[in-house]
């Protein structure tokens, strides 16, 4: 039986190399090949590197013929979101301002996965500078969810979540500032984690809000993610955040026993209005875990009602101090047409800078401002501190929390774009766990009646990584909806 290379998960992909069944040449044409066919219909890529990727695969097929493989992820086709610097490819993090800019050094993530031989296929799509929940805000025109093209695949990191659930791409990379890896999971029915801030580098990733951005991995299911994250984890001495904490084996930890685990659910997670079948998916998922042997309570996260209002402080104002070095001078973007400094600095801005961008500058600046630095961002900053203290009070009793990832399923393209407000309540379920700085999984659980994924979500203690993809490699073991995949007709027509 002919095997679908595209469609293998990184492991078995691995395990095939391995045994020479298969070579990396044939692996990434096959992905070139599902790229060159999907893309017209879901534009998930704004950078195909294919010449790049064919010359990384033939240098890992001389390396396995010469038994020297340098890991698991040695000739795997990865696909990264288009915030991370790479060496010699246009990046643009999906903004004008940025749309020529090819960097001359890698970002660290980028240097690992080449260090152990992954295969690079190209730049995912994204919300300008990660700045949204649904892929809309890209420069370069939105992104469509595989599992229904009328729909939203979730953001900023949609590009990459739709590589994976699209078979474009074995395994992916996004950032996650407020839910931009676990949202796009959820709504394209992928895995998707974001460690530990701190866990993995941020050197060479272009900034949004800089003490809440996370990179992290999009997988097929948990056991590539812990490879990826394998990979990517550990300290890094040009990044000044980056945490001198030992990095565990992450595959060793999926032993597919939890019978130890004490799970806890937030009561505040289930809010009303939430979808009927977002609930009850979770809730039966919940129960999955309790029958392997997981004792559950119920517990409460007090001040979860002002992290939405806690983060679009923080984030702005972060995002404003960030965004400050783009003024048509050192790189990007210049205004052709000004005649003065103060000129260029003003129409690079106004011409490279999309409407969501420059919405979430002026409310950063706003809240800097003086006068309004105290009753804003200084205040936004002690109630961080007091959603935080929530979680820690909780993971003295528990060691995992399970809830969902968002309230709805992946809402219409065009649905929430001239509402900020109800586009920016979509991460009302992931964004605590950003402003606390701990490590949250999604994982899928279930399909409503429209054919659309449900995202269950794992959050962990501070370095908990091996405890979350533990509890969601069990849940795994005993059910099949990792397995799932669109099935609509994604090829190119006409």
């Amino acid at each position: 039986m002919t095997v679908d290379l595209s469609r293998l998960t990184i492991a078995a992909a691995a395990e095939r190399l391995r045994s020479r069944e298969i070579s990396a040449g044939e692996l990434t044409a096959a992905s070139l090949e599902r790229i060159a066919a999907t893309e017209p219909r879901l534009h998930a890529f704004l950078t195909v590197s294919a010449d790049e990727a064919k010359a990384q695969a033939a240098a890992s097929d001389e390396r396995l013929g010469r038994g020297e493989r340098l890991s698991l992820l040695d000739g795997i086709p990865i696909a990264l979101k288009d915030v991370f610097l790479t060496k010699g490819i246009r990046t643009t993090a999906a903004s004008r301002i940025l749309e020529n800019l090819v960097p001359p050094f890698d970002a660290t993530s980028v240097r690992r996965l080449r260090e152990r031989g992954a295969v690079l296929v190209g730049k995912t799509n994204c919300d300008e500078f990660a700045m949204g929940s649904s892929t809309e805000n890209s420069a370069f025109g939105a992104t469509y969810n595989p599992w229904d093209l009328g729909r939203v695949p979730g953001g900023s990191s949609g590009g990459s979540a739709v590589a994976v659930a699209a078979c474009q791409a074995l395994g992916a990379l996004g950032t996650d500032t407020g839910g931009s890896i676990r949202l796009p999971a959820s709504y394209c029915g992928v895995v998707g984690l974001k460690p530990t801030y701190g866990r993995v580098s941020r050197y060479g990733i272009v900034a949004y809000a800089s003490s809440l951005d996370q990179v992290g991995p999009f997988a097929l299911d948990v056991r590539d993610a812990a490879i990826l994250l394998e990979a990517l984890a550990g300290h890094d001495p040009r990044d000044s955040t980056s945490a001198r904490v030992e990095v565990p084996s992450y595959t060793a930890a999926l032993d597919g026993k939890i019978s130890d685990v004490r799970l806890g659910v937030p009561r505040e997670y289930f809010e009303e209005g939430m979808q009927a079948e977002v609930e009850s998916c979770v809730r039966e998922a919940i129960a999955v875990l309790e029958s392997l042997g997981a004792s559950v309570e119920t517990v409460s996260l007090p001040h979860t009602e002002y992290a939405v209002a806690t983060y679009y402080l923080v984030a702005t104002a972060e995002a404003s101090s960030n965004l400050a070095r783009y003024d048509g001078i050192r790189y990007g973007r210049r205004a052709t047409a000004a005649t003065s400094l103060a000129e260029v600095y003003r129409r690079s801005r106004e011409e490279g800078f999309g409407a969501e961008v420059k919405r979430r500058i002026m409310l950063g600046t706003y809240a800097l401002s003086a006068g309004y630095y105290e009753a804003y961002y200084g205040r936004a900053q002690k109630v961080r501190t007091l959603i935080r203290r929530d979680f820690e009070q909780v993971f003295e009793h528990c060691d995992v929390l399970v809830a969902p990832v968002a309230p709805t399923t992946a809402f219409r393209i065009g649905e929430k774009v001239g509402d900020p407000l109800t586009m920016y309540l979509s991460d009302v379920l992931t964004i605590a766990v950003n402003l606390a700085g701990l490590p949250g999984m999604s994982l899928p659980c279930g399909i409503d009646g429209e054919g659309l994924p449900i995202g269950l979500q794992l959050i962990g203690r501070p370095f908990g990584e091996a405890e979350i993809l533990r509890v969601g490699h069990a849940y795994e073991q005993a059910t099949d909806w990792h397995r799932r995949r669109p099935t609509l007709d994604l090829e190119a027509r006409g």
